[in-house]
């Protein structure tokens, strides 16, 4: 398993990743995707008139999302003020669900360009990725978000890493954070190859 370099000459942030790595990156960023439209932010009937088509993208949802996941991703910006919270979320959370799903759509179709077949069926496959500086940091934005959802559907909590290295290897939540925690590898790897 390696992370991100940057590549000095090229300015290039490259990584290289086997097939399994490739292919349960671009699951994770799948399903964050699938998660972000499922419960879309906005009307779902789309209008022929111009200016009501304007005023639709101010008529998103002004309630906290009931998947935890999407509560974390999208939290109350005025926990104090219901009113203001609500407008905020109408006025914002559709284009911010759209940023989120680019920014994971981009990790699909990246691995994809780089050779990811639909299906993996070959062993020893490997995929070398190259970034551009603004590509690494809508990857980096993509893993914080896959990160949050790991955590929430998880139960991560600050200081209890002790708790999951002890679940045995066999445990599916020891593995489903040995992924939360590859995630945060990746990331940091990123971090420090962005910043270099």
């Amino acid at each position: 398993m390696s992370g991100f370099e940057r590549h000095v000459r090229s300015d290039r942030i490259i990584a290289t990743f086997n097939g399994f790595e490739a292919d349960l990156l671009r699951s994770l960023a799948s399903q964050m995707v699938e998660l972000l439209r499922n419960e879309r932010a906005e009307p779902a009937t789309p209008t022929a008139d111009p200016f009501e088509a304007l005023m639709v993208e101010f008529s998103g949802a002004t309630t906290i999302p009931e998947d935890p996941v999407l509560a974390r991703l999208f939290p109350t910006a005025y926990p104090d003020d219901a009113e203001s919270a609500a407008d905020f979320r109408r006025f914002t959370e559709s284009g911010l669900r759209d940023g989120k799903a680019a920014a994971s759509g981009l990790i699909i179709d990246t691995l994809e360009d780089a050779g990811l077949p639909p299906e993996l069926t070959e062993d020893g496959l490997v995929i070398d990725v190259e970034l551009t500086p603004e590509e690494a940091e809508t990857w980096m934005r993509a893993f914080t978000d896959i990160r949050l959802a790991l955590a929430t559907r998880l139960g991560v909590q600050a200081g209890d890493e002790d708790y999951w290295h002890s679940l045995p290897d066999e445990d599916p939540r020891a593995q489903a954070h040995d992924i939360y925690e590859w995630v945060g590898y990746l990331q940091e790897t990123v971090v420090e190859a962005l910043t270099a």
